[in-house]
């Protein structure tokens, strides 16, 4: 019974971000007056709401709302008894290229439930606000060479317990950025003697077990599914949960005033570490190579690709530490906010602007040379989508971006469904 949960739970932390929330019986419905809630700046919205139960609208219900730009301080805050269950408000509009969000919390029988809209205003014409240092390939390239320098110790231990009829899987751990430094994953090998793609799954942000991509190594692929953090991928998950209340708690911030010390730097060149694992193996057909993730996982795969010419195709769902630097600009900036009204007073000094401008996700965006299909909504209150679209719109590669628009920082079933099927039609022909 303990290996059956253990196992569940490393399948639910394989999902975590892209899980939907669970249905309410209580619902608070938020929409836009356009379908596609896509506006010229200059241009009126009306939001819609409607609170229910059981799929009818609950008379005489309270609500709270307020109306602004998204992660910015709010325009208009007002509440109202909604004698039949609905209203309209007006929205107001936005001047300029951007997201405006209707944030509505109803109260019932003691309860609150929270529901949100956020329309876009030409987000095709945002521009990123960070930085483009002159010397940042020449930083990365010299990051890749030192790396080349370091022995790759692959080591693979087969775990039985999770290999399928066709589909071996291992616990593996590599060497990364430096002597002894480790990099650990879940790699899936299809049994049958062949030459195959490979695909590299790489994280959100946490601190979690894995279980490896069985499903999509048994269509006919290599998968690795790595972490981040240099230790073990398959221990108890009690132990990811003390450590990150503990030591890894907060380490999106180590060392960010050393642009060559800072955490996302081992984090980066290990994604590059874990292809040449992959590309090593004997069963890899040596020309297929795609990466994806979501989140912290959809910027490590704009990352990825831009590093690592190797890389054919990625895929990335909603991706984080993308112009981060939006709010000193009086915009929303991306995960992890690290200049939002919380942090800017800690992290707004020259040596931290310094270190991230290599870092954002825009700077990698901008040197994409390979297909790339991204999905997002514009509801999501980790990764704005105001950052998002910053990252997006430099890119000149060839680029599909599938929009759920009421989605948060989760997906739909049919946006999981469309990015496996575009990553496994690229890669296995």
């Amino acid at each position: 019974m303990k290996k059956i949960l253990f196992l569940l739970c490393l399948l639910f932390s394989v999902h975590l971000t892209l899980a939907q929330p669970t249905e309410k019986q209580i619902k608070v419905q938020v929409s836009a007056d356009h379908p596609d809630w896509l506006y010229k700046p200059g241009e009126k919205v009306n939001f819609s709401i409607v609170v229910s139960k059981n799929g009818s609208p609950i008379p005489q219900v309270k609500i709270r709302y307020e109306i602004g730009p998204e992660k910015q301080e709010p325009w208009k805050k007002d509440n109202q008894v909604l004698a039949n269950g609905s209203t309209q408000l007006d929205g107001g509009t936005l001047t300029s290229a951007g997201f405006l969000r209707c944030i509505v919390i109803a109260e019932v029988d003691g309860k609150e439930y929270r529901n949100l809209a956020t329309v876009g205003f030409s987000p095709n014409l945002l521009q990123a606000t960070v930085a483009n240092p002159s010397d940042f390939d020449a930083f990365w390239d010299k990051a890749k060479q030192e790396l080349a320098k370091i022995p790759l110790d692959a080591k693979m231990t087969l775990m039985p317990e999770r290999c399928t009829e066709k589909t071996n899987v291992y616990h593996v751990n590599i060497q990364n950025y430096r002597l002894g430094a480790r990099l650990y994953g879940i790699l899936c090998v299809p049994k049958k003697i062949g030459k195959y793609p490979a695909l590299l799954h790489v994280p959100g942000a946490g601190v979690r077990p894995y279980a490896g991509d069985i499903a999509n190594a048994e269509k006919g692929m290599i998968t690795l599914q790595i972490g981040i953090h240099g230790i073990p991928v398959n221990m108890d998950p009690s132990v990811y949960t003390d450590l990150g209340a503990g030591i890894l708690n907060g380490y999106p911030t180590y060392n960010m005033d050393d642009k060559d010390r800072f955490f996302y730097k081992r984090v980066y060149v290990g994604c590059v570490r874990a292809n040449d694992f992959l590309t090593s193996l004997p069963q890899y057909d040596g020309q297929n190579l795609a990466v994806t993730g979501g989140s912290q996982g959809g910027a490590l795969s704009i990352v990825t690709a831009a590093l690592d010419n190797r890389v054919k195709f990625l895929g990335a769902y909603y991706p984080a530490l993308a112009d981060v630097t939006g709010y000193l600009f009086n915009r929303a900036g991306g995960w992890p906010h690290y200049f939002d009204k919380n942090s800017r007073a800690v992290n707004e000094t020259k040596a931290k602007l310094e270190t991230i401008a290599y870092y954002d996700v825009v700077n990698f965006a901008r040197r994409l040379k390979v297909p790339g299909f991204y999905s997002w909504g514009f509801n999501d209150e980790t990764c704005p989508p105001t950052s998002m679209y910053a990252a997006y719109n430099v890119i000149s590669a060839p680029k599909e971006l599938y929009l759920a628009l009421d989605t948060g920082h989760w997906n739909y079933p049919e946006q999981v469904e469309k990015m496996t099927n575009w990553l496994t039609g690229n890669l296995i022909k």
